[in-house]
């Protein structure tokens, strides 16, 4: 194990913003982008609200995640262990293992789709998804494994500038009535029959369980203490603004295209037809190309943070809560590579699902999550022992995290008795 000491903090604007850059990449996946064309061209722009929200409801979440953090120099999980409990550890443990494979099975899906969408291969759709979705799965480990979080950090990078130039500029390119745009933004409706569509925008902007792998990438910059917290702030609003934008360019897309629930693995195929008919063959490349950066770059986001977590946890193994522990560097840790590389390949089982099926799993799963933090931040970051009374969550913050533990907690009810 290759123990080091506190990082140091970098400075510059793209160390600013690249934790911010990195949630937005790995927050929007296939699920978001099928969720939101879809909702668009069923129920249309009225509803662009809810991509806002969804996006202010995930800020909340990860400042309060990172006010933890920054203030008493610990990862959520290191606080549940001390503060908490272990049987919320074992809880957490178990749910992160479910997540993992059924999310891990999604993005390799959604992977082989946008893989057979740009290029065939000759073959059948489910043959050219399955080989294309085994190769970015791999390809994304090796990337991880041997590029560091440097190389990770400008990969992903790269992966958003062309998901979102492409995707916002198509939405360009149809030529939306912009007044009904910013009419569905202003001024929240639900239309009749729309309520699962406005809570499938709500719940699935920006992400679930990666919200806690923010707290290891802001280590990875160096951050602490309260100028950590406004850093945090500045580089979340940046990446929820982006993922909004996204959201509402799929909407705004979607409400001109006439697509139908069961799309399944030809999602991006139909989009990308539909869309060259209105601009011409490019408009379908560059879609295409658009929806490949979404769901690549949300799968190496993944591949890359979630077994911080897993590391995190067997690390914790033997210490006495609130013991103090040396700095790691967990991905040069066993934990860490072991999981990477079960994550990378025991999902792979699920490529025999169709995407819509593993979608529906994934989403369930990752609604399940969220009131489950929401309740956690909310006990943490306002008990008088554990936090400076200069630290606690301001109470504009505390009716916005009880908000979003409501939500969540109804999202996910709905979500867990839905019929597929």
């Amino acid at each position: 194990m290759d123990d080091s000491g506190p990082k140091t903090p970098r400075g510059g604007l793209f160390h600013l913003l690249a934790p911010g850059i990195l949630i937005a990449a790995t927050g929007v996946g296939a699920g978001d982008l099928i969720t939101a064309s879809l909702a668009g061209s069923q129920v249309g722009l009225v509803i662009g609200w809810a991509v806002l929200v969804g996006a202010l409801l995930k800020w909340t979440l990860n400042e309060g995640l990172a006010r933890w953090q920054m203030v008493t120099g610990t990862t959520l999980l290191e606080g549940w262990h001390a503060r908490l409990g272990r049987g919320v550890e074992w809880i957490f443990l178990i749910y992160l293992l479910a997540w993992a494979f059924f999310t891990g099975g999604a993005l390799i899906s959604a992977c082989g789709a946008a893989g057979a969408a740009l290029c065939d291969l000759g073959q059948p759709m489910a043959t050219a998804k399955s080989i294309w979705g085994i190769f970015h799965s791999l390809l994304g480990a090796a990337l991880v494994w041997f590029g560091g979080f440097r190389v990770f950090e400008r990969l992903m990078s790269v992966c958003i500038a062309l998901m979102f130039c492409t995707v916002i500029l198509t939405a360009i390119l149809i030529r939306p009535d912009w007044s009904a745009v910013l009419q569905g933004l202003v001024r929240p409706a639900i239309p009749a029959q729309s309520t699962t569509w406005v809570l499938g925008l709500l719940g699935g902007v920006g992400g679930s369980v990666t919200l806690l792998s923010y707290g290891y990438w802001i280590r990875e910059e160096g951050r602490s203490g309260i100028e950590g917290v406004r850093q945090c702030r500045i580089d979340l609003a940046v990446g929820y603004t982006m993922t909004a934008l996204f959201g509402v360019a799929m909407v705004t897309i979607g409400s001109r295209l006439t697509l139908t629930k069961g799309a399944s693995d030809r999602v991006a195929a139909a989009l990308a037809e539909q869309l060259a008919t209105a601009l011409g063959p490019a408009g379908k490349w560059i879609f295409l190309i658009g929806f490949w950066g979404a769901v690549f770059s949300s799968l190496l986001g993944v591949w890359q943070s979630v077994p911080y977590l897993f590391a995190d946890f067997v690390l914790l193994r033997g210490r006495a809560p609130g013991a103090s522990r040396p700095q790691v560097d967990f991905t040069r840790t066993a934990p860490y590579r072991v999981f990477l590389i079960a994550l990378a390949v025991l999902p792979m089982v699920l490529l025999h699902w169709g995407l819509q099926r593993v979608q529906l799993a994934y989403a369930v799963m990752a609604a399940l999550f969220m009131p489950f933090l929401a309740a956690t931040l909310l006990i943490m970051n306002n008990h008088k022992r554990w936090i400076d009374r200069r630290f606690r969550t301001p109470w504009l913050m505390n009716i916005l995290l009880a908000g979003t533990l409501l939500f969540f907690a109804w999202t996910g009810v709905r979500k867990m008795f839905a019929s597929p």
